[in-house]
């Protein structure tokens, strides 16, 4: 296949990005570059002749045309987000204007590329989404794509937007769709603002490292590149109009998060103490909600999907890439926001 990937520099997108490239598809990514892109997470296949780099920002119809006719894909798989919940409590208009509004754009100039090349049973518009738009759950349940949504913040709000509206889009012009909500990725190259990589880096540098309220909101862990197998079998073989929910099944609170990281660490970069030594309790963030968990029978039953990542492996797989890494990470220190607190405004 030809792919058209939006936001392929990002995480999860250039995970998306890099599979593809080693499974033999061509892959155009459409990436704005913000603060959270980098195009250094795609060295591994920036030479392949089956990539291709277009600078250019969902919002810009015009250009997304251009470069749907200069590159004639056979689908599009829609990863280009903001997606950091604290983020968007602090400065909403921008997760409006990129995942409404963006997400608007790209269906509107995904619908008149197929229907002026004569509406193709085989493309694919491939919306990537999140469980947050199902809201929090109690202590027992998981999500299916059935449950009604509940977003509590701006970015899951955002996001719940963008997924009726891709809905919309097939119900009303036919544009041939499919859907996934994954739960929280960690993995390598994972922008050093998220839970995982701060804990890594704040323990690191001997700093505290922070938690959210008492630590026991709960969690469902992906590994990233379990979820981008998904998104590739997904594209290709998912049922048209269907959405899919992808999770690791890996529940953690985020306190046990920590401490299992802080062991890896004591493991394998000892310092003079234990690192949970360094655990710090924070103020909680507005709307946090209490507990995500995907059931992911769909995949499993209809695509032979399922994760095979636990997640020990993957923290430990996580800890040695960002070990192994440092320039990586230091590169992005002085990006906006990163290696302080936000969400409180």
């Amino acid at each position: 296949m030809k792919l058209l990937v939006t936001g392929g520099a990002g995480f999860i997108g250039s995970a998306v990005v890099r599979q593809a490239v080693r499974a033999g598809h061509a892959v155009v990514n459409l990436d704005k570059l913000t603060y959270a892109g980098s195009l250094s997470n795609l060295d591994e296949i920036a030479n392949s002749p089956l990539y291709t780099f277009e600078k250019a920002d969902i919002c810009d119809r015009s250009t997304v045309d251009a470069i749907l006719a200069r590159h004639r894909p056979d689908a599009i798989m829609h990863l280009a987000a903001e997606s950091h919940v604290d983020r968007s409590i602090d400065g909403p208009a921008a997760f409006i204007e990129t995942n409404i509004v963006g997400t608007y754009t790209l269906l509107e100039a995904a619908r008149s590329y197929w229907t002026e090349a004569g509406k193709p049973a085989d493309f694919r518009f491939h919306h990537i989404s999140t469980d947050e738009v199902f809201g929090s759950l109690g202590p027992t349940g998981r999500f299916t794509e059935t449950t009604p949504y509940d977003p509590r913040s701006p970015y899951s709000a955002s996001k719940a937007s963008s997924d009726h509206l891709v809905r919309a889009w097939h119900e009303t012009y036919g544009l041939p769709v499919v859907l996934t909500n994954c739960s929280n990725n960690y993995g390598p190259y994972h922008f050093p603002e998220k839970l995982i990589p701060v804990v890594i880096l704040k323990a690191l540098a001997g700093a505290p490292i922070p938690i959210y309220g008492a630590g026991d909101n709960i969690r469902d862990w992906l590994y990233v590149e379990d979820h981008a197998e998904a998104l590739l079998l997904v594209v290709r073989k998912g049922t048209v109009g269907e959405s899919y929910n992808i999770g690791g099944e890996n529940e953690a609170t985020n306190l046990d998060l920590v401490t299992r990281i802080c062991g890896i660490l004591d493991q394998k970069r000892p310092g003079n103490r234990p690192y949970a030594e360094q655990i710090t309790f924070v103020a909680d963030r507005p709307g946090h909600d209490r507990r995500y968990a995907i059931d992911p029978s769909r995949i499993r039953e209809e695509l032979g999907w399922q994760p095979s990542v636990t997640l020990d492996e993957g923290l430990a797989k996580t800890v040695d890439w960002f070990l192994g890494h440092e320039d990586w990470w230091r590169a992005l220190q002085d990006r906006d926001g990163v290696g302080r607190r936000l969400g409180t405004g």
